[in-house]
């Protein structure tokens, strides 16, 4: 049985990356910070199979709650084997042009708070010499555009800090996947006008998630062909990326 813990566990991704995990018999703990949303996805949990569901409820930017988060983790599964942190925020870029403290706060909540989290768990797993940690970046690390430069520096922020980690962690046989998501159909994403043909379901991508955490992939884009798209995109020119409207 593999004992998971996730946070950010009420994100639509991350919903679906535990229920196909629920299905081969998996634990969780799951953190995140609407206790009534937690627990109706632990009993879901629970009807698909999972021999053990805990929650806790925590706010991912906490840092000083994270000891405490990791101990109950423990206490409650008995010991690790994967985590997956998937929480995250999609800020206004606008409003953040206009105000310093919410840039800030985009920062912290979609880039500090992953590093800190990494952090933690890569302390765990190489004391324990085995285990998988999977961090979902984003696409728009991998080149600053101005519609969401804000967001985008925060989760590039995250791939940098991976690229170091992934290293020093692959010496002790703990695996780090940092994971890349283009345009997902979930509530963070609604109302804003994004291409239907690029667009992918929280399914199809907890598919790639679940395989590519399992397969100790070091970069996942998901879908595959995210790939190919940014190869192209960070190739462009400066003087002619900064004519296009992306």
């Amino acid at each position: 049985m593999k004992s998971i813990i996730i946070i950010g566990a009420t994100s639509a991704i991350a919903q679906a990356c535990a229920r196909k995990w629920a299905g081969d018999n998996a634990g969780f703990f799951l953190v995140g910070r609407n206790q009534a949303k937690l627990d109706a996805i632990a009993n879901d949990l629970r009807v698909r199979g999972s021999s053990a569901v805990s929650t806790w409820k925590m706010d991912a930017s906490d840092v000083g709650a994270y000891a405490d988060m990791l101990d109950a983790a423990i206490a409650a599964l008995g010991r690790l084997d994967i985590a997956l942190i998937a929480h995250g925020t999609l800020p206004n870029q606008t409003a953040c042009e206009e105000d310093p403290a919410l840039t800030v706060e985009a920062i912290i909540t979609n880039g500090v708070s992953s590093i800190a989290l990494l952090t933690l768990f890569a302390n765990y797993f190489e004391s324990q010499r085995t285990g998988s940690i999977g961090v979902i970046s984003s696409v728009a690390g991998d080149r600053g555009r101005p519609s969401n430069y804000t967001y985008g520096a925060a989760k590039a922020s995250v791939s940098r800090f991976c690229e170091g980690l992934s290293v020093r962690l692959h010496k002790s046989g703990v695996s780090l996947t940092d994971i890349r998501p283009g345009f997902v159909d979930t509530p963070m994403t609604q109302g804003l006008a994004l291409p239907a043909i690029l667009l992918s379901t929280p399914e199809q991508v907890a598919r790639g998630i679940v395989t590519g955490i399992e397969r100790g992939t070091s970069v996942l884009y998901v879908p595959r062909f995210w790939a190919f798209i940014m190869f192209v995109i960070r190739q462009i020119p400066a003087f002619i990326f900064r004519r296009m409207r992306l």
